[in-house]
């Protein structure tokens, strides 16, 4: 406690500091504070305690803001509780405690601030007191979320600006201009993409935790390593069928901007209908698959069998009909109610077997990689959810281009080691030739024919994965052809490094643009505001959707008193007042 103590004659460096310094010290050393007097040029104030004859007082010194310790009389009698609060400890007081800690840790909790107040200061103090706090310090480093719809406009003209091809729009809705979607597309994402990922798109959404909540729906890919690529990235106030057809309308037109022709795509999703639908209708010939990991978890969650899910991978990696016949019939044994719930999932939309489209053996998206880039931002303001996401970009991009800048393969390393692990395996074989381009390759067990004409082989190893399998590279060899050239281009280096060629340049910092380019909200009609839908106060409760539920027939109560239904007699009410908070 040696750092709180005070002597006549200490100065601080003005009255601000010396407030704050006498308010540290009653919280540290447990003692209230009663202020008698206090302006900017005289401060007096005694210890709250009925009879404790502590008294201090300090003045400013003339011609200077410094503010000097006059007199300091008694010494604490009083009785000092370290397990109560402190009415000095004020949600200002918090939000100096925590600053430095949300600027380095963005989810610092609540309850992770009454931890540390406790330990620190040994007093406690209320939850809802630390979730304001933390609120407000957010706010006040990184703007608050009203400021951030209202900077929307201007924050995309300097996306635009500064990463010349990007695709930044905001849409609004009602006489009011209510924010309602944000689409973000760099240019260097469509680029790379179109001319280096493979064909393959995850969609996937995350709820935003900030005031006025909010989804961001993603679009990712595959670089020729299997990284992930975030492609564009948009905002909704509301997730719903709508949201979705218009963020994919919105993808296809960055697309079609930039390509004559837009390729034949994979669409990995959760299968939830909106989705579907747009894919449907925005790029009709592309295909759609349900994403593994999805369906897993939810056969996990249904039927509590590991077991279950381990079949359900082994039977959506089978390259036969007779391979995934005989894991669908484990299955089937084991749970016939988790076979028969299966049959609302299609296999041509997850088994690899029957799948129409390519998915060079990506059966997952890989959005639970983007949704842990954004994680620590949920809460934050819009446009530091969309500077987030761009931060990450332009350091991943970076990273790349040197990582690649070393590799002197022909293939990525995750297709190199691949090809590498087939040689070795090919080295076993028999190879019986038939023409210039059909051959039998005999191993072990097997016969397989291959085909490298149409990039064939019986095993449907090569077809399924783009690269080719230990018996096509035992018949390549064999007629000694380079087993690179019948590689998809998408696994080549050259293909990574094209897919990150261009760069994502910085967008300059708020104090550098918004000065003068944004009116007050109430003085300018076309200025956007935040959405009507607000957090609700209080913890949010966590429920789950069971089909069953859905499907079940609801039980209607009724009220004895007012002979009314939807509620109880308990919860009944004669008068409800309903407000609705206007920004």
């Amino acid at each position: 406690m040696d750092d709180y103590s005070f002597v006549v004659g200490q100065e601080f460096p003005d009255v601000k500091s010396f407030r704050n310094a006498i308010k540290e010290a009653a919280i540290a050393q447990h003692f209230e504070l009663r202020i008698i007097k206090s302006d900017l040029i005289r401060y007096f104030a005694k210890c709250a305690a009925e009879g404790c004859p502590w008294r201090i007082r300090a003045v400013k010194l003339p011609n200077a803001p410094t503010f000097t310790i006059r007199s300091l009389e008694g010494i604490h009698t009083c009785g000092r509780n370290a397990q109560n609060g402190h009415h000095q400890a004020s949600v200002d007081w918090i939000v100096s405690f925590i600053e430095e800690r949300l600027r380095d840790n963005i989810n610092y909790k609540p309850k992770d601030i009454l931890h540390d107040i406790h330990k620190q200061y040994g007093i406690t103090i209320p939850y809802k007191q630390a979730w304001r706090a933390k609120e407000r310090g957010l706010a006040a480093i990184y703007g608050s979320s009203e400021e951030g719809y209202c900077l929307l406009p201007s924050y995309c003209e300097q996306i635009r600006k500064t990463n010349p091809g990007s695709i930044a729009e905001v849409f609004t809705a009602g006489a009011d201009n209510r924010f309602q979607r944000l689409f973000v597309s760099f240019y260097a994402s469509i680029y790379g993409f179109l001319n280096g990922c493979l064909p393959i798109v995850g969609l996937g959404a995350i709820q935003l935790k900030s005031k006025y909540l909010g989804t961001l729906l993603s679009a990712t890919s595959f670089d020729a390593d299997g990284g992930l690529f975030p492609l564009a990235f948009g905002v909704v106030d509301v997730e719903n069928d709508e949201s979705w057809m218009w963020f994919l309308s919105e993808l296809h037109k960055a697309l079609e901007m930039n390509s004559k022709n837009i390729l034949q795509l994979t669409f990995l999703s959760n299968g939830q209908k909106g989705i579907v639908d747009a894919i449907r209708r925005k790029f009709p010939h592309s295909c759609h698959a349900f994403c593994m990991r999805f369906l897993s978890e939810s056969v996990g969650r249904e039927f509590k069998n590991s077991r279950l899910v381990h079949l359900l991978w082994k039977a959506a990696y089978a390259t036969t009909s007779i391979v995934f016949k005989q894991k669908m019939a484990e299955i089937e044994e084991i749970s016939p109610e988790a076979a028969k719930w299966m049959q609302q999932f299609p296999p041509a939309h997850w088994a690899l077997v029957y799948f129409e489209g390519t998915r060079y053996s990506h059966l997952s998206s890989n959005l639970e990689e983007f949704n842990r880039w954004i994680l620590e931002a949920r809460e934050l303001p819009i446009i530091q959810v969309i500077e987030q996401i761009q931060s990450k970009l332009m350091t991943e991009f970076e990273d790349r281009r040197l990582k690649s800048s070393s590799w002197f393969s022909v293939l990525a390393p995750s297709a190199e080691k691949r090809m590498i692990e087939a040689v070795d395996r090919a080295s076993t074989y028999q190879v019986l030739r038939s023409d210039e381009v059909e051959f039998e390759v005999i191993s072990a067990d097997r016969s397989d024919i291959v085909n490298i004409g149409i990039h064939y082989c019986s095993c449907r190893d090569w077809q399924l994965h783009g690269i080719p399998c230990s018996h096509a590279v035992a018949a390549l060899i064999s007629c000694r052809k380079d087993i690179y050239a019948f590689t998809e281009k998408c696994f080549t280096v050259a293909s990574y490094r094209e897919t990150y060629v261009e760069e994502i340049h910085p967008v300059p910092g708020r104090l550098e643009w918004r000065r003068g380019d944004v009116a007050p909200m109430d003085d300018d009609p076309q200025v956007v505001r935040p959405p009507k839908f607000r957090r609700p106060p209080g913890r949010p409760e966590n429920k789950r959707i069971c089909v069953e539920d859905l499907n079940r027939e609801k039980h209607t109560v009724h009220c004895s008193r007012c002979n009314q239904t939807g509620h109880y007699k308990t919860t009944c009410k004669a008068e409800i007042m309903k407000s609705i908070e206007q920004y």
